[in-house]
């Protein structure tokens, strides 16, 4: 197909790795960076997320429709566009171009962020939705959605994946690790982890340094932002990886999970039916619920490199073979979008 895409096109987007996939899948993809009508301008620009209207937003609608009607793209794709207005889709829908809004954040999730507005009235305008959560299904429904399908994150293969041939703990500097955000309560849970274990955090320092002690900030962040290679580096030189559900945003499951498995790497994941659909306990995947059991858990395996070697290959395995990577989550995606646009056709 020939795919119109627009979303937040950088080389640290997850939403690249996504337009990666359906090229390598065989599709024409023309995109639309999204970060190209922000303004320069940070307080305007925080003004815009928040409020949602402006000369910035016309203008890319505007841009899109023009697009649509230059390319003629089989489907328009907007991954994570915050942006749409109805009557763009609704205009869309009239050129015979169905619409597809990949959207993994919670629009209905209790953390109540910014940024909503217009894309809550684009939900009955779309033709297909995708989330990644049972919830959010009866969510889009109520609210008008024509279709809606369940996809979970991936890992993206061609940056994450095992280490060479031969790596160990001689190869590990990172004993308890945590790359991401300090969302809900992670940044006291690390903190008191760090009393027993080696622990290290590495992601955005700003947000870090708000959620931490200036004493434990000094002592458990380094390395900074990490992204790509370094990324799958620091997962690749971490004994334990830790992955944390956002209980803020009600995931099932956590895109970082996916991650690490695809990189071969031992993950201790907090428990959720998610996670158990996804990994074998004990086998493919260590898991935890509260804090006792996650010392326990670092306890019985940071000293086992052993153990830890054999459950992270089998989750690499299985990762690889039930296809948690965005080719086979994209091409999902795309069979459903095909069968909308096979229904278009036929009208």
């Amino acid at each position: 197909m020939k795919i119109l895409y627009a979303a937040s096109l950088s080389p640290n987007d997850s939403a690249m790795y996504r337009l990666w996939a359906l090229e390598r899948l065989g599709h024409q993809v023309v995109p639309i960076n999204t970060r190209n009508y922000r303004p320069s301008n940070p307080l305007l620009s925080r003004m815009v997320f928040r409020l949602v209207m402006g000369p910035d937003v016309n203008r890319f609608n505007r841009d899109l429709l023009q697009a649509a009607e230059r390319e003629r793209p089989d489907i328009v794709w907007a991954d994570k566009a915050l942006w749409m207005q109805p009557k763009t889709l609704d205009r869309l829908r009239a050129l015979g171009i169905p619409t597809v809004s990949y959207m993994i954040d919670n629009a209905f999730g209790p953390r109540r962020d910014p940024g909503w507005r217009l894309y809550m009235k684009c939900i009955p305008h779309y033709d297909l939705h995708v989330v990644q959560r049972d919830k959010n299904i009866q969510d889009y429904r109520s609210s008008g959605a024509r279709d809606v399908i369940k996809i979970q994150t991936a890992y993206e293969p061609t940056l994450q994946f095992p280490p060479p041939e031969g790596w160990s703990d001689r190869d590990r500097d990172r004993d308890v690790s945590f790359v991401g955000t300090p969302y809900d309560n992670r940044a006291e849970v690390l903190t008191r982890l760090s009393e027993e274990f080696d622990v290290s955090i590495s992601g955005n320092d700003r947000q870090w340094q708000r959620a931490l002690t200036p004493e434990a900030f000094a002592k458990l962040y380094r390395e900074g932002e990490l992204y790509r290679q370094q990324y799958r580096e620091a997962i690749w030189r971490s004994k334990i990886n830790l992955s944390f559900i956002t209980h803020s945003n009600q995931d099932e499951f956590v895109h970082k999970s996916f991650e690490i498995a695809g990189c071969g790497s031992f993950l201790l994941a907090e428990r959720s039916e998610g996670h158990l659909a996804r990994f074998v306990e004990g086998e493919e995947a260590v898991f935890f619920t509260g804090y006792d059991e996650l010392v326990e858990k670092i306890r019985r395996y940071l000293p086992d490199e052993e153990a830890r070697t054999r459950i992270a290959a089998a989750g690499q395995r299985r990762a690889l073979k039930d296809g948690y990577h965005n080719d086979r989550q994209v091409e999902l995606i795309v069979e459903r979008a095909e069968s909308i646009l096979r229904a278009f056709r036929s009208k």
